[in-house]
């Protein structure tokens, strides 16, 4: 039954919903962008007809888009984008969780930026920070475009080897126990990205 549904999912289907998620979050909003990169590698090791190569590929276009549409937004309304995010989303944007990206940004310029990309809430706030604080836009698409290749690309790759490898080894077992792995890697997943945010 699973496996005849994951076979149905539209691979162009997965490729835009991975593009859309990154990229809404890439420009400020909230949404799990790693969680669902994580989980449409895991159906590229699965399903023969999603590739992973534009799955990372879908996940690094969201991610430089969605970063430099997050640009304008803070070239366009500065710091009174900070105050409608804190208003909106608290718990990701308080003053103090700003002010500590602000920090990093402040001492580290473009490699913020790149890092940024591996950390849950510098992914949120990267283009914004980086136009309220006047860093020019070729250093931050550079910057930004790299590490969400590295960032994409990278996770991609990973999460599809792991995959590859759970199919093998749990080829005879059910494919319940396949979902148990894809929920434990999902869980791991947003765990560390909890613990990468700064409180």
């Amino acid at each position: 039954m699973l496996t005849e549904w994951l076979h149905a999912v539209p691979p162009l289907l997965v490729y835009v919903v991975v593009g859309l998620v990154v990229g809404v979050e890439s420009m400020g909003i909230p949404l799990p962008g790693e969680v669902v990169l994580v989980a449409a590698a895991l159906m590229a090791s699965h399903h023969d007809g999603i590739s992973p190569l534009w799955v990372g590929i879908s996940a690094s276009a969201g991610a430089i888009i969605g970063d430099s549409v997050g640009y304008a937004l803070g070239k366009r309304f500065g710091q009174r984008i900070f105050g409608w995010a804190g208003e909106k989303f608290p718990s990701h944007f308080s003053p103090d969780k700003i002010g500590r990206a602000q920090a990093l940004f402040e001492r580290f310029g473009a490699w913020a930026v790149f890092f940024g990309r591996f950390v849950a809430l510098l992914r949120i706030l990267s283009g914004p920070l980086a136009a309220t604080m006047g860093m020019h836009y070729g250093k931050f698409l550079l910057a930004n475009a790299a590490g969400g290749i590295a960032w994409a690309g990278g996770t991609t790759a990973a999460v599809y080897v792991v995959g590859e490898a759970a199919e093998h080894y749990l080829a005879e077992f059910s494919w319940i126990a396949l979902v148990v792995v894809l929920l434990a890697v999902i869980g791991f997943s947003v765990r560390a990205r909890l613990r990468r945010s700064p409180r």
